[in-house]
């Protein structure tokens, strides 16, 4: 739950800036973030947490830095890390979405009315974004959640890992596992339902 709570309130902020990133004009900045999400977006998220954990722990720079180790030398951390940036790449391709679909009136009538580029950002662009991005963010919680479980490959003892240390105590592999997905399912039911609330409150019907 801490990996999936912290990878959905932090990797959110992230990935709404990088999508704000994306679409701006500066084209350094712009291409600068369409080359990190395709690289977190076209790759494993299992090969990004071994990287993270097993290939930057044995750079001395990294573990001379007390911060940087702090974060990388845990392996709850390092899980944690990952899944923010793994999913900061997805969350900006959904937002980035958003933003382009939005109806070019509006932001020029924002312009024509007098208000800043910030001002129509926060008043207009932002709240219109969200609401068409909230139905293809609801699956990328869905799949933070699930991923989680990869941390249990770092010897981070979440649902999964546990379900390992106990099928290799009890060998009950089939009570285990349906315990651990009906654990996973809750998560998601109840992640997903917060979701639907929030998206129907939000609705332009309301």
């Amino acid at each position: 739950m801490l990996i999936s709570v912290f990878g959905i309130a932090l990797g959110l902020p992230f990935g709404i800036a990088l999508a704000v990133i994306r679409t701006s004009k500066n084209r350094i900045l712009s291409r600068s973030a369409d080359i990190y999400c395709a690289v977190f977006r076209g790759t494993p998220m299992l090969v990004q947490i071994f990287v993270l954990y097993y290939g930057l722990g044995q750079l001395s720079i990294i573990r001379n830095n007390p911060v940087i180790w702090w974060i990388v030398g845990d392996s709850l951390h390092a899980a944690i890390l990952a899944v923010i940036l793994n999913t900061g790449a997805y969350t900006a391709e959904i937002f980035r979405t958003a933003l382009l679909s939005l109806p070019r009136g509006l932001i020029e009538a924002s312009q024509a009315c007098g208000l800043s580029v910030w001002a129509t950002f926060r008043h207009v662009k932002f709240p219109l974004a969200v609401r068409q991005a909230l139905p293809a963010y609801s699956s990328e919680v869905a799949i933070i959640v699930k991923e989680s479980s990869l941390a249990s490959t770092i010897t981070v003892l979440e649902i999964t890992g546990y379900a390992k240390r106990l099928m290799s105590e009890t060998f009950a592999i089939m009570d285990i596992f349906i315990i651990t997905s009906a654990f996973y399912l809750m998560m998601n039911v109840i992640s997903l339902t917060s979701l639907k609330l929030i998206e129907r409150k939000l609705s332009f019907g309301k």
